[in-house]
């Protein structure tokens, strides 16, 4: 089932002379459940592509579809709605609020959206995660492999459609960044969730079902590396 269209998307910053396009044309789906991995030189439209499908940033031109929703249709107020509720975003640098603990980190997202905290959820996560024990450390109490699962966790407890992952391992050595593909491949697998990775490690992306490479904004290879 297709949960992601993209459709013609461009995005242009600047004018005349200075202008660059970040996005060229850029059109794709997505089957629910995949996990792609979107590679490309640096400067080449990546993170600016994420950015877009994460409601985080909108398009020039085109069209992105999530679930059957047109994202960009929809007003400020929806559009936070989207972000909160349909995707997880999990950044290279971690983005933790330093006055809270792991677990207050974690629940932010639904405690924002208004919503009660679902504990068997959290419990779950937090043991797949190895946060055990963890529960109510700081952030500056934490080492970078765990500051990075809390902001997996952070991602994954709204239970979103499809979690967007910008260099999630840019920052770590090789152990920690196998283990946080795993984690990740995990919840792809035992929660059924969508997964884009932007990755630079070429054995990152040889893990995933499909590999995107764009460069110049445009796509230049789209692979299926299993099904």
């Amino acid at each position: 089932m297709e949960i992601l269209r993209v459709e013609h998307l461009k995005k242009t910053y600047g004018a005349g002379d200075n202008q660059v396009h970040a996005l060229d044309d850029v059109s794709f789906s997505v089957e629910q459940g995949e996990f792609i991995a979107i590679i490309g030189p640096s400067g080449s439209g990546k993170s600016t592509l994420l950015h877009i499908l994460g409601g985080v940033d909108r398009p020039t031109e085109g069209k992105v579809y999530m679930d059957g929703l047109d994202v960009f249709e929809q007003n400020e107020e929806q559009l936070a709605v989207f972000r909160r509720r349909q995707v997880g975003l999990i950044y290279q640098f971690y983005n933790l609020l330093p006055v809270l603990n792991v677990e207050e980190n974690i629940t932010l997202p639904v405690l924002m959206d208004g919503q009660k905290v679902n504990r068997k959820r959290l419990r779950e996560l937090i043991q797949i995660l190895g946060l055990e024990g963890r529960e109510k450390h700081l952030p500056n109490q934490l080492s970078g492999g765990q500051q990075q699962r809390v902001s997996i966790g952070r991602a994954l407890m709204n239970a979103p459609a499809v979690v967007l992952a910008d260099e999630p391992t840019g920052n770590l050595d090789s152990k920690n960044s196998q283990e946080i593909v795993a984690l990740l491949k995990e919840s792809n697998r035992q929660y059924h969730q969508t997964l884009i990775m932007i990755t630079h490690d070429e054995n990152i992306a040889l893990q995933a079902d499909r590999i995107i490479a764009i460069e110049d904004g445009k796509i230049v290879r789209d692979e299926v590396i299993r099904k």
